[in-house]
C-alpha cells in the first residue's frame, strides 16, 4: 500500500489506510532559575558600571584641566588611609571620621524622631478634622519653603548651644514632608469606611486605630521616607556652621587644611549613608503597601 506523507500546514483529504506522518515538534528547554538571576543582575549591573566609567573620565579631565583637584587614583589612596582607622581618637576635635558619621547620625536621630512623633498625629488631625486644616494650612504653606540654614539662628537663639540647635533645624525641616503626607493619607480614605463607623457608634480612638492607620500607613511611611532624606541633607550644613563633632564640620575642617582628597571621600560617604537610609525606608514602605 502506497503511504503519501502529508503536512499539518496543508492537509488533504485522506483514505482508509493512508498514514499522516506529523512534522517534529520543537520543544524549548525551561531557562534555569540561576541563569535568569544572572541575567537580570547583568542588565542593571552594566548600565551601572559604564555610568560609573563615565564618571570617571570626567572626574579624570576635571582634575587633568585643574589645578590642586585630586584624580582618582590620589582620592583612593586617601580613603584607604581613612578607612585603615575610622575610629581612632585623638583628643576631642581630633577622631577618626567613623565617629564624625556617628556624632552626625546621632543628631539626626534625635530630630528626625521629634518630627515623627509631632508630624505624624498633627497630620493625622489635620486630615481628619476641617477645622485644624484650616488653621494649620497657611501655616504649613508659609513655613515649609523656609530654607533650612534660616532656623539655624533661631535655634541657637532659644538654646544658647550648638548641640540643641541642630536638632532644632532637623526638626523644623523634616517635619513637613509626614504632616502633609499623612494628612492626605487620611483624606483619601472612602468615606463609606467613616459612614459604617459612625453606623457603629466607634468611639474615635477605635476609629483612629481601627480604620485610619491601616489605611493611611503608606502614605505615613512616604512622609518618613522624604523626610529622613531631607533631614540627613540638612544636618550637613548645619554642622558646618556650628561646629563640634560632625561629618559636616569635619568636610570644614578638611577644607581649611586644603585636603580635597578627603572631602570628596566624605561626599561618597554622605551618599552612601543617605541612599542607605533612604532604601532602608523604601523596603519598609513596600512591605506595608497594598492595592486597593
Amino acid at each position: 500500500m502506497k503511504t503519501l506523507h502529508q503536512t499539518v500546514e496543508n492537509p488533504a483529504p485522506t483514505r482508509e489506510g493512508e498514514v499522516i506522518v506529523l512534522p517534529p515538534l520543537a520543544v524549548r528547554k525551561a531557562t534555569p532559575d540561576w541563569r535568569r538571576r544572572g541575567n537580570r543582575l547583568l542588565q542593571r549591573l552594566i548600565p551601572a558600571l559604564l555610568g560609573l566609567g563615565i564618571l570617571l573620565v570626567v572626574w579624570q579631565l576635571a582634575a587633568i584641566n585643574s589645578r590642586g583637584f585630586p584624580t582618582p587614583l590620589s582620592t583612593l589612596d586617601s580613603a584607604r588611609v581613612l578607612f585603615a582607622d575610622p575610629f581612632y581618637r585623638d583628643g576631642p576635635n581630633d577622631m577618626g571620621i567613623g565617629w564624625n558619621v556617628l556624632a552626625s547620625l546621632s543628631r539626626v536621630a534625635v530630630g528626625f524622631g521629634l518630627a515623627a512623633l509631632v508630624g505624624i498625629p498633627l497630620g493625622f488631625a489635620i486630615g481628619r478634622f476641617t477645622l485644624l486644616a484650616h488653621m494649620f494650612n497657611p501655616l504649613i504653606a508659609l513655613l515649609r519653603p523656609v530654607s533650612p540654614l534660616a532656623w539655624l539662628p533661631i535655634g541657637l537663639l532659644l538654646f544658647q548651644r550648638a548641640e540643641p540647635a541642630s536638632s532644632w533645624t532637623i526638626f523644623i525641616c523634616s517635619i513637613w514632608p509626614m504632616v502633609i503626607n499623612t494628612a492626605e493619607g487620611v483624606r483619601r480614605i472612602p468615606q463609606d469606611y467613616l459612614n459604617v463607623a459612625r453606623v457603629l457608634q466607634l468611639s474615635e480612638w477605635t476609629v483612629m486605630r481601627r480604620i485610619l492607620f491601616p489605611a493611611v500607613l503608606p502614605a505615613v511611611l512616604t512622609g518618613v521616607r522624604l523626610s529622613i532624606g531631607i533631614a540627613w541633607l540638612v544636618i550637613v550644613a548645619a554642622e558646618m556652621l556650628t561646629g563640634g563633632l560632625g561629618i559636616g564640620f569635619w568636610i570644614w575642617n578638611e577644607w581649611n587644611n586644603l585636603n580635597m582628597e578627603n572631602i570628596i571621600v566624605a561626599i561618597v560617604i554622605i551618599g552612601v549613608v543617605g541612599l542607605l537610609l533612604e532604601q532602608g525606608l523604601m523596603l519598609l514602605a513596600r512591605r506595608f503597601s497594598w492595592s486597593e
